[in-house]
């Protein structure tokens, strides 16, 4: 296994000088203010539209752009933290974003808004990969299951925050704060970046820049994205299918033209190391479920029951607490089973916490469906913290920067093919029954297929060994 010493570990420790939960709490704001704006604005788009004098339908681009640019620079992150200083990269991120937001918030069109929807995305793009890269130079091995978990938090809040935060400021404000809301927070963590987190430098020369891999990917990735969101929407857009089919396209090409470029932007030889594939393949399934989630619970609780959309975002955000309460005791609970037993039973208790909800109705009481949410974050929180760790324990340190933009960009995929999936069955099962609006066993059917989804992660769970990440987590199987 080819892992930094504790040694070197101490060493990074002592150059950065800085607390790692002083490092995870920038990068974790940080992560927040991406993860929110891929949502924020859904709620917004009538009020938008309506002072654009467009129809509500047309600023559906304003996301999309947004997701085009995750996608087309998501999977260049590690190429350029190693050519230009991860630090340098991750401020500079920050600083595009929050220029992008202010030029956002004082558009006064919709092609404006798209051009800097872009150049929001791309500052977006870089702010959670390099993020994560600064903790895995930075951050002592001993304490990087706290680090990664304090990182889980916003990947949870903000998606759930999102809508119910836009309805808010659409409601008492003026939509143009969802974006000024950004500008504080960047500042302040442009500063904090400047002068707590050190600039460790990548390990050997960097490698030429993979420039038609990085146009491969995009269009693979930005056409399989945008499919897959269309294929979610109530009515299918007759080109999802052909972005799909350009999506696999380009995919397929680029996996041609990796295996044969020396070094390319998404090195698939990492799939060699036994811990990062398993970690890949099982996190892959389970966050299916998890893209799935944040789709069909708000349905289900504003369809299904009748209820407005302030009270279901008030009942989903027990995800969100249960996340950030099992935050605190990951370390001591991964130290006591072990990576393996963890993820493979809580893995299990996952899966069926969101089988659970397929059985939710309106007669039942407000706070048990709340515990039951609150546990759901929690299992899934540790989940994907031991996920989130495990997956670099045996990658090389000079292929931690490609490393982590690979299980990036598939991390993003894959909770977009959580929506899309989430979408597919509810809309197979109203075709099953003969109905347009869906019904509360078509929720059920739903929630109980992705549950199965995650369920089959059990079996990548089972083939880590017994003693897999034991120097992360403290943990010595017997």
């Amino acid at each position: 296994m080819n892992v930094p010493s504790d040694e070197a570990g101490r060493d990074r420790q002592a150059l950065s000088g800085t607390d790692y939960r002083v490092i995870s709490l920038i990068v974790a704001c940080s992560i927040f203010m991406e993860q929110l704006d891929a949502t924020v604005l859904a709620t917004a788009l009538p009020t938008m539209a309506h002072d654009f004098g467009v129809a509500a339908p047309a600023m559906s681009v304003a996301i999309t752009s947004y997701l085009l640019m995750l996608a087309i620079f998501i999977p260049a992150s590690g190429a350029m933290a190693d050519r230009f200083g991860a630090r340098r990269v991750f401020s500079a991120a920050i600083a595009v974003f929050v220029a992008g937001s202010i030029l956002c918030a004082w558009t006064s069109s919709l092609p404006l808004m798209v051009g800097a929807r872009l150049l929001q995305g791309a500052g977006g793009a870089m702010m959670a990969p390099i993020g994560r890269l600064i903790l895995l130079r930075t951050v002592d091995r001993r304490n990087l299951v706290s680090a990664m978990s304090w990182t889980l938090v916003p990947a949870f809040l903000g998606p759930l925050i999102g809508p119910p935060l836009g309805g808010f400021i659409v409601t008492y404000l003026d939509w143009r704060w969802i974006f000024y809301i950004n500008v504080p927070i960047g500042m302040l963590g442009f500063v904090l970046v400047s002068k707590l987190i050190p600039d460790i430098p990548s390990e050997g020369a960097p490698a030429r820049f993979d420039f038609l891999g990085f146009a491969l990917c995009g269009v693979g990735l930005g056409c399989l994205l945008f499919g897959f969101e269309m294929v979610g929407q109530s009515a299918v857009p007759p080109q999802a299918p052909l972005l799909l089919l350009i999506g696999l396209g380009a995919s397929a090409s680029y996996l041609w033209h990796a295996r044969r470029h020396e070094q390319p932007l998404l090195d698939l030889s990492l799939l060699k190391i036994e811990t990062f594939r398993l970690s890949v393949i099982g996190g892959s399934l389970m966050r299916i479920t998890q893209g799935a989630q944040p789709f069909l619970l708000p349905l289900m609780f504003q369809i299904g029951f009748g209820w407005s959309a302030v009270r279901s975002g008030q009942l989903i955000l027990a995800t969100t607490l249960g996340a950030i309460v099992t935050r605190s005791f990951t370390p001591r609970l991964l130290r006591r089973v072990g990576f393996r037993n963890g993820m493979i039973y809580n893995g299990v208790l996952s899966s069926l916490g969101y089988a659970v909800c397929a059985f939710f109705r309106r007669d039942w009481p407000v706070w048990l469906m709340f515990a039951l949410l609150f546990c759901c974050g929690a299992f899934m929180s540790f989940q994907f913290a031991a996920y989130n760790t495990i997956a670099y324990e045996a990658v090389p340190s000079s292929r931690v920067s490609a490393a982590n933009s690979f299980y990036t960009t598939l991390q993003q995929l894959m909770l977009s093919v959580g929506v899309c999936a989430g979408a597919l069955i509810l809309k197979s099962a109203m075709a099953a029954g003969g109905h347009a609006q869906p019904l509360l066993r078509d929720f059920s059917v739903a929630f109980l297929i992705v549950t199965l989804i995650s369920l089959s992660s059990t079996r990548w769970h089972l083939a880590f060994a017994r003693d897999a990440g034991h120097e992360l987590s403290g943990h010595r199987a017997r």
